[in-house]
């Protein structure tokens, strides 16, 4: 690898080991065995490589994801079993990211201080949206119509960014893939308020 991927490598370690505000350029450094200057050279700042770090560490995620989904949905028979083993699958694996879920968070916390970081992360909705389409429909990115991210990736979006804060703050609270889908039908029905 050159120093730009080096770096880059740096910074995801960094992200996932300090997280964004206590990382240093100088921690990105050791952690990639470059040197001060290329973070300038190859990224402009510190701040823009802690980005393309978070970025590529996203879509890291979202590859793996996609591979452990694959068999935890392949016995469903109906549309409600596997959105319900999508939502399991994705919360079970909530455990072995939870450092990268931390990061996330830390980096929205951030948002509000840097300009810059606040717009390329609204750059990045809509891929994460088509991502997430992608994520519960079983399908290639590439097969994502845009009125499907528009539409039901901010319902996926919503509903994932819920049930990882949920379980951040506490994984016993976290409803199971089953209860998610029975309260969304419930909302979408206006049985809300039904007994069962």
């Amino acid at each position: 690898m050159g120093h730009r991927e080096d770096l880059l490598e740096g910074a995801k370690r960094c992200l996932l080991e300090k997280g964004w505000v206590r990382t240093t350029a100088r921690d990105i450094v050791a952690a990639s065995g470059a040197n001060l200057a290329s973070i300038g050279y190859h990224y402009g700042s510190k701040d823009a490589l802690m980005m393309e770090g978070f970025l590529k560490l996203t879509e890291d995620w979202g590859e793996r994801i996609t591979d452990t989904l694959a068999g935890a949905v392949g016995a469903a028979t109906s549309r409600e079993e596997r959105l319900a083993a999508v939502i399991d699958g994705i919360v079970a694996n909530f455990p072995e990211d939870e450092r990268f879920w931390s990061a996330q968070l830390e980096v929205m916390g951030q948002l509000g201080n840097h300009p810059e970081l606040k717009k390329r992360f609204a750059e990045m909705l809509p891929y994460g949206r088509e991502g997430l389409v992608a994520v519960f429909e079983g399908v290639d990115d590439t097969e994502v119509p845009d009125e499907a991210t528009r539409t039901s990736g901010h319902v996926y979006y919503s509903l994932f960014t819920g049930l990882w804060v949920l379980w951040l703050i506490d994984p016993r609270q976290v409803p199971s893939g089953r209860d998610v889908v029975e309260g969304m039908g419930r909302v979408v029905s206006g049985t809300v308020l039904t007994p069962k």
